[in-house]
């Protein structure tokens, strides 16, 4: 439950019960009618629920207000007004001690841990992108691999769904390597030869949930590995690597952008039920962020690129970053965790770093394609 539906905790000096069957802070009484008592904390406040995070105050005998004394002492009680103990009175705030001092925002994650992570991942994937292009394919084949194996593991440990690990691995793997060698006929077949051997690989087993589990693994074929091959096509062009490495730093910048100006200058929400972090000041500044360094990208990177072309190419990176975050988040706040894994320190799981890459790769392709062509 969300603390804002939670409402204020009872009042100092409230003395009763703030939850009775006959009525919202009265006490019936037998032969008296309603006995008013304090306000109720809230309509949304449940005081059975609620945890204490201050001692109550102490009234003699626990069943002084209840209804099923059949003592004098218990009717004497009843008849009279509540009875306050001031031999252990409620502690009052010492007016000495100063305000608490406001805390700084906080980034919410490891920074140091997180940069570490980032430039050893930037270093293996530049090394490997511009030394020979069949050991870049082999690094997302196996990203891909890997953010399969934590998807899965999510759906199974989360929700009972049992995607079959196997053919996802095996034909996200092949996926990559045909939409390289083959482009997008050869990724395309993979893809459709991958959701056939999930729905068979599931009828190994008993029939009930078949058709949740083999959704799901088409789903999990599709979101991975499928958008990764447009990664992969990017490389095939003359100047693949410069294509690919645009592709990387926009969506890093988007995303850092994003986080930089959100956390500092971010005061209205975008998706608060999806990501309550996000705001739309932090989406501003990843549209900034992105058109910059795309404009740079398209005028020295890319053959025959223009700026202009880089600023419209920044801006569809943004968009698509953002909505590939929120869609994990999506994803997320479903099956009720935080990360997708604990892999990479600072960052979460590879699914947690491949969100908004994954969405972003066809937006990249196709827009390359249509500005300087497929090279």
């Amino acid at each position: 439950m969300n603390d804002s539906s939670w409402g204020a905790p009872p009042q100092a000096g409230y003395w009763g019960p703030t939850d009775h069957p006959h009525g919202h802070g009265q006490v019936h009484t037998p032969g008296q009618g309603h006995v008013q008592g304090a306000a109720p904390a809230g309509p949304a406040y449940d005081a059975h629920d609620a945890p204490q995070t201050r001692p109550m105050p102490i009234v003699p005998d626990v069943a002084a207000y209840g209804e099923n004394q059949d003592d004098d002492r218990g009717a004497a009680r009843r008849s009279g007004p509540p009875v306050r103990n001031d031999t252990n009175p409620e502690p009052m705030p010492d007016a000495s001690q100063p305000a608490p001092k406001p805390q700084k925002k906080s980034a919410g994650r490891d920074l140091s841990a997180a940069i570490g992570v980032g430039v050893g991942l930037g270093a293996v994937i530049v090394a490997s992108l511009f030394v020979v292009k069949a050991v870049f394919v082999g690094v997302v084949a196996v990203a891909v691999v890997v953010g399969l194996w934590e998807l899965t593991k999510r759906l199974e440990e989360r929700k009972g769904i049992r995607a079959p690990l196997v053919p996802l691995a095996l034909g996200g793997a092949a996926m990559v390597v045909a939409g390289y060698v083959r482009g997008a006929e050869g990724a395309w077949v993979a893809m459709a030869l991958t959701a056939l051997a999930v729905l068979v690989w599931r009828m190994t087993e008993p029939p009930e949930n078949y058709l949740r589990d083999v959704t799901a693994g088409v789903f999990a074929a599709f979101y991975v590995p499928f958008l990764a091959t447009f990664v992969a096509m990017m490389l095939t062009a003359d100047d693949g690597p410069q294509r690919v490495l645009t592709f990387l730093l926009l969506t890093v910048v988007s995303d850092t952008g994003a986080y930089a100006v959100g956390w500092r200058f971010g005061r209205t929400k975008l998706a608060p039920r999806i990501s309550p972090g996000k705001t739309r000041e932090g989406l501003l500044g990843a549209v900034a962020f992105a058109m910059v360094v795309g404009a740079l990208c398209l005028e020295f990177l890319i053959d025959d690129g223009a700026w202009w072309q880089g600023l419209l190419l920044g801006l569809a990176v943004a968009v698509s970053a953002t909505l590939g975050d929120l869609g994990e988040s999506m994803i997320k706040r479903d099956l009720g965790i935080k990360d997708m894994g604990t892999l990479l320190p600072g960052h979460g799981g590879i699914m947690d770093r491949l969100d908004s890459l994954l969405p972003t790769a066809p937006v990249v392709w196709l827009l390359l394609v249509l500005f300087v062509g497929s090279g």
